[in-house]
C-alpha cells in the first residue's frame, strides 16, 4: 500500500466515490429495467437474445477490477457491499410506489406500473443472490491471478477473473427466475448462452479501458506495478 500526500489523497478518495457511485447505479438500473428483452445480430455470426439489464452490469465488473487493481481488495469488497445495500433501499422504495393507490388522472395507472416494476422484487432477490456470488469471486480470483503474476498481465486476471464470474452470475440469476415463473424453463438455455456469450464479449472490449484507467492511476499517483494506493 502507497501512502500518500494530503493532496493526492483527496483526489484518489474523491476518484473513489464517482467510481462506487457509478457501479451502485449501474447495479439498480440494471434490475429496474429487466423485464425488457431485446436481440442483437452479431455480425451475422449469433443472434443475443438478452436482457436490457444486462447493458449496465458489466459496468460494474469493470469498475471492482479497477478498484481492485489500484486501491486492494479491501475496497472492491466495500463497494460490492454497498452496492447491496442500495439495491435492497431502492426495492424498498418501488414497493411503496406500488402499493400507494394512482390517482384517476395518473398517466401511469396501478395495472402498468406493476406490471413494469411488480417482479422487481424477484429480479433484486436473484440478481443479488448471483451478484454476491459472481462479484466475490470476480474479486476472489482477480487478486488470485495478481499474486500469481506479481502484478504483471493485466489482461490476463482481468478477463479470466470475469469470464468465470460472469457465468455463474448469468446462470444463477436465469435459475431463480425460472424457479419463480419470472422466465419460462424452455428459454433458460439459449438466454444462459447468450447471456454468457455477450458478457464475455464485453469482458474481452473493455480490457482497454481497464489498461487506460490503470495506466492513468498509475501515472498520476506514481505507482508501480502491483502497488496499490492506501486511502487512510
Amino acid at each position: 500500500m502507497k501512502r500518500l500526500p494530503l493532496k493526492d489523497l483527496l483526489l484518489a478518495q474523491r476518484i473513489y466515490l464517482i467510481l462506487g457511485a457509478l457501479f451502485i447505479a449501474s447495479l439498480v438500473v440494471s434490475n429496474l429495467i429487466f423485464q425488457k428483452f431485446f436481440y442483437w445480430d452479431f455480425f451475422g455470426i449469433y443472434q443475443f437474445e438478452i436482457s436490457v439489464g444486462i447493458l449496465p452490469y458489466p459496468v460494474t465488473f469493470l469498475i471492482t477490477d479497477i478498484i481492485s487493481e489500484i486501491y486492494g481488495k479491501k475496497k472492491a469488497n466495500q463497494v460490492v457491499t454497498a452496492g447491496i445495500f442500495a439495491s435492497f433501499f431502492s426495492l424498498l422504495i418501488v414497493f411503496v410506489a406500488d402499493v400507494v393507490p394512482a390517482t384517476p388522472w395518473s398517466p401511469i395507472d396501478d395495472p402498468l406500473f406493476s406490471k413494469v416494476f411488480g417482479a422487481t422484487a424477484i429480479a433484486v432477490f436473484a440478481s443479488m443472490m448471483a451478484y454476491l456470488l459472481a462479484q466475490y469471486i470476480d474479486i476472489q480470483l482477480f487478486h488470485f491471478w495478481k499474486r500469481l503474476t506479481k502484478g504483471k498481465h493485466l489482461w490476463l486476471r482481468n478477463n479470466f477473473s470475469t469470464f468465470l464470474s460472469q457465468f455463474v452470475d448469468t446462470f444463477t440469476v436465469l435459475l431463480l427466475l425460472c424457479s419463480f415463473g419470472k422466465i419460462e424453463w424452455p428459454l433458460f438455455g439459449a438466454l444462459l448462452l447468450s447471456g454468457f456469450l455477450f458478457k464475455v464479449l464485453v469482458a474481452a472490449l473493455d480490457t482497454p479501458l481497464l489498461y487506460a484507467a490503470v495506466y492513468f492511476f498509475r501515472k498520476r499517483f506514481k505507482l508501480k506495478i502491483g502497488e496499490e494506493l492506501k486511502l487512510e
